[in-house]
């Protein structure tokens, strides 16, 4: 059943990106390709009822991350990346307490070599102190290193499985690092 998901969210993605909206036609999709029996108005409205159940979900933060970003704040200029609707991932940002840390948010539509770039022209990054850092190597690590980037992968075994990609390896004088735990980036920077 979940490969069935995956593969709808992929065709629902390229029509409608990334967020809710995606969210909720892959589900109705899913069910309707899934489901023995017609889906009745009802049960669309059902699976439409969840999937906006998540968009209200509180957010759940990996251990130490407030603290880690304090420290790294206090040290380094810091900009949220993230993909997605911009109303969707605006409010995420928002309920996630976090927005303090950053000297700057960007939400892009997708997290490809083309935004990585924008990012680094935006904001007059240099590429050998920029570093990248997150838990997909589909939107993080392998598009920031193409781009020249220095990058930090944390795995996490929630990741989205369609974030899913051999991690790429870094082209000297870049550098990858792999670390277990967000909290681990203190002693790195």
């Amino acid at each position: 059943m979940r490969g069935v998901l995956n593969d709808v969210e992929r065709e629902c993605i390229v029509k409608h990106g990334y967020g809710l909206h995606s969210f909720e036609h892959a589900l109705a999709d899913t069910f309707e390709r899934l489901s023995a029996e017609p889906v009745t108005p009802e049960l669309h409205a059902q699976v439409t009822r969840f999937a906006h159940s998540v968009a209200d979900h509180p957010v759940e933060l990996l251990p130490q991350v407030p603290e880690t970003l304090q420290y790294l704040a206090d040290r380094h200029h810091l900009i949220l990346v993230t993909k997605g609707a911009i109303v969707e991932q605006t409010g995420k940002i928002e309920r996630s307490g976090l927005k303090e840390y950053f000297a700057a948010t960007e939400i892009v539509a997708e997290k490809d070599i083309a935004a990585y770039e924008a990012i680094v022209e935006k904001y007059e990054l240099t590429h050998d102190s920029t570093w990248m850092i997150g838990n997909s190597p589909k939107s993080d690590i392998n598009p920031a290193l193409a781009t020249g980037l220095n990058a930090v992968f944390i795995p996490h075994g929630d990741t989205w499985v369609l974030e899913h990609a051999e991690v790429d390896a870094a082209t000297p004088p870049q550098r990858l690092l792999t670390v277990q735990r967000f909290a681990d980036l203190s002693q790195h920077f």
